[in-house]
């Protein structure tokens, strides 16, 4: 697709799941990677099988302090920073409106919400400096749809695609670019602790394709947004659902 080889690339939430195929992917292109995420030990370890091209972080993007001390870190570590991928988020709990606990709902949009936009305003602060990067934000089908019992999170993801929106329009006379990606159901470490395989399957069925994602198909989307390939690409918000938003 393309060659990252001399580029730096921070990636949140990494220690698992999409971040962690994006980190890998982008490494087998010859960028650096910073491995950030709130799990150290994940961090770690998803660093340790990329090998010498990888740098874990810990890293919560609700810390105020660290979303400028992820992108001097990545610049310390590997002497620049090119593109950024903000992974990391919390889903809150299945309750409708009227039953979501008030703290619940604050704790899902301080850290998916605020938390994102501390670390783009972070990177963009970098990126626009230098003239030159791109971002991709990890959005979700509930970016752009509706749906019931979670509204917390929702509500955090369809900020996001304005926080995007945003973020491209302000940047782009720079050549800076900010996108993201809206993923259907991904099969990740993470729901599988909480999903049943009858909870897969129901979401497989949500999809015209008739399956869920892997995380590998993801990444090499958001890889793809990040690359020179995608040059006139910025501001959207790139679906990648099995057919979910098509109904």
């Amino acid at each position: 697709m393309t060659d990252f080889t001399g580029r730096v690339a921070l990636i949140t939430g990494a220690g698992s799941g999409i971040g962690a195929a994006t980190a890998a992917e982008l490494a087998s292109r010859g960028a650096s990677v910073v491995v950030a995420d709130i799990d150290l030990a994940r961090a770690e370890r998803v660093a340790a099988a990329i090998g010498d091209a990888a740098a874990p972080f810990e890293h919560d993007i609700a810390d105020a302090a660290q979303a400028q001390a992820a992108v001097a870190f990545a610049v310390e570590r590997f002497g620049r920073l090119d593109h950024a991928v903000n992974n990391a988020a919390i889903t809150g709990e299945y309750a409708m409106i009227v039953d979501t606990d008030p703290e619940l709902w604050a704790r899902v949009i301080e850290t998916n919400v605020t938390g994102t936009y501390r670390n783009l305003r972070a990177q963009l602060t970098h990126l626009l400096r230098q003239r030159s990067g791109s971002i991709v934000n990890t959005g979700s089908i509930t970016s752009v749809n509706g749906q019931v019992g979670t509204s917390a999170y929702n509500s955090s993801k369809h900020a996001l695609a304005g926080l995007t929106k945003t973020a491209a329009l302000e940047a782009a006379e720079t050549g800076v670019r900010v996108n993201a990606v809206a993923p259907g159901y991904v099969r990740t470490p993470l729901l599988d602790d909480v999903f049943t395989e009858e909870d897969w399957a129901g979401a497989a069925a949500q999809h015209p394709l008739g399956r869920v994602a892997t995380p590998d198909e993801i990444a090499a989307f958001i890889v793809y947004l990040l690359s020179d390939r995608a040059a006139f690409i910025t501001g959207s918000i790139q679906l990648i659902d099995g057919g979910f938003s098509a109904r």
